[in-house]
């Protein structure tokens, strides 16, 4: 049994791998399939991370008596590409004034701009143990610059607390489950426009003839995950977008990640024409990766808002998230949500005009979520339970 009074002893491992599973993740939240050691070790395994892809893993582990009480998914970068709190202007900004920006650490889960525990602990004491333990290793690497993306609210209020951080919010669309029986008892909430624009993009299936699945567990095949690396080639390039998952990702994805995944896919003939690739753990379901054949772009409501969200009600599931940016998810009902960073700044006068910066952002910001607010679908009776 270990001892509460027992020392807190740091350390840092270079992969995941070097930690049971069952250890790492008795930390995590029950609720997130981001942090779980699967996820982020297919990212290892897979060479989407690495030092090729520029995230170096230099993740933080705390032990008591040997036993693991803590530990932080940490990345040494020399870049800010695929954290989705974007951070340019601050770089360029450093760049001019002729200090340096890069290495930074970086707390989050690889190209992945969804919420969740960053400083896996369960007591304070070894958080702010922890927190020492980042600063440590930014010491020890020369990292300029520490960032926790995508962190829970008490998380950043804990690290603003310590004068060295700054916190900073962004907003993302998301849906919660207010008891609702079934998608029409979640369509009532709707105003009638809407209500009818809704159900006209469920059409949308059957108006194409192809018939959409719900796949998990078995029913999703080696084959699906090769169709869905093809969409995913697609999105990007249709985006002019950077592929940061290898295709190892979608090959081991197969077999490590079976247990999590959910595929919301329509077919055509037998062939796969589109895809949403979800994740779930506990209550909580993550929209992640869509992509399509041309012709069938109309499909993406259907397979990444409402047949989530469909399923998260069957299910008794309790919150959707459904990616980064998109004001046209208000349409489809989910709402602006605050999310939130923390971060330290080495060099004291970046990191002041950083601290000023993010006052004016905070009030646009702040501007932009009422302002979305406005757009909801929701009838008036019904806006502050949507």
């Amino acid at each position: 049994m270990t001892s509460a009074s027992a020392p807190i002893e740091l350390s840092v491992i270079h992969s995941i791998s070097d930690v049971a599973a069952s250890d790492w993740n008795a930390l995590t939240d029950p609720n997130d399939p981001f942090t779980e050691h699967a996820f982020l070790a297919l990212m290892e395994e897979s060479e989407s991370v690495g030092k090729g892809a520029g995230w170096v893993p230099v993740h933080l582990l705390a032990h008591r008596q040997s036993t693991l009480v803590g530990a932080v998914p940490l990345y040494l970068k020399n870049n800010s590409y695929g954290e989705y709190i974007f951070d340019w202007g601050w770089a360029q900004a450093a760049q001019r004034a002729g200090i340096p920006y890069y290495p930074k650490l970086v707390s989050a889960v690889p190209f992945t701009p969804a919420s969740g525990r960053r400083l896996l602990a369960h007591d304070d004491e070894t958080t702010h143990a922890l927190i020492d333990g980042i600063h440590g290793i930014a010491e020890a690497t020369n990292a300029l610059s520490i960032h926790i993306l995508f962190c829970t609210q008490r998380e950043r209020a804990l690290l603003e607390n310590r004068p060295e951080f700054i916190g900073r919010s962004t907003h993302q669309f998301h849906w919660d489950n207010n008891a609702y029986t079934n998608f029409d008892d979640w369509l009532t909430r709707f105003r009638s426009r809407r209500r009818k624009e809704v159900r006209r993009e469920r059409l949308a299936p059957e108006k194409m003839g192809v018939t959409v699945n719900t796949l998990r567990g078995n029913d999703l095949t080696a084959a699906h995950w090769v169709q869905m690396r093809r969409f995913y080639e697609r999105t990007v390039q249709k985006k002019h977008a950077t592929a940061y998952l290898s295709d190892d990702f979608f090959t081991l994805g197969f077999e490590r990640l079976k247990h999590s995944t959910i595929l919301f896919s329509a077919e055509q003939s037998g062939s796969l024409v589109a895809a949403s690739l979800c994740f779930h753990r506990g209550q909580h379901l993550m929209g992640r990766y869509w992509g399509c054949d041309a012709g069938f772009e109309c499909l993406h409501f259907e397979l990444c808002y409402h047949k989530p969200i469909e399923m998260c009600i069957a299910k008794g599931w309790t919150h959707f998230e459904a990616g980064a940016q998109g004001m046209h998810k208000l349409q489809r009902g989910l709402a602006p949500q605050i999310t939130h960073s923390a971060h330290h700044i080495r060099h004291s006068g970046l990191h002041n005009a950083v601290a000023e910066s993010m006052k004016h952002e905070l009030a646009q910001l702040e501007a932009e979520v009422a302002w979305c607010e406005t757009k909801l679908p929701f009838r008036r009776t019904d806006l502050t339970t949507g």
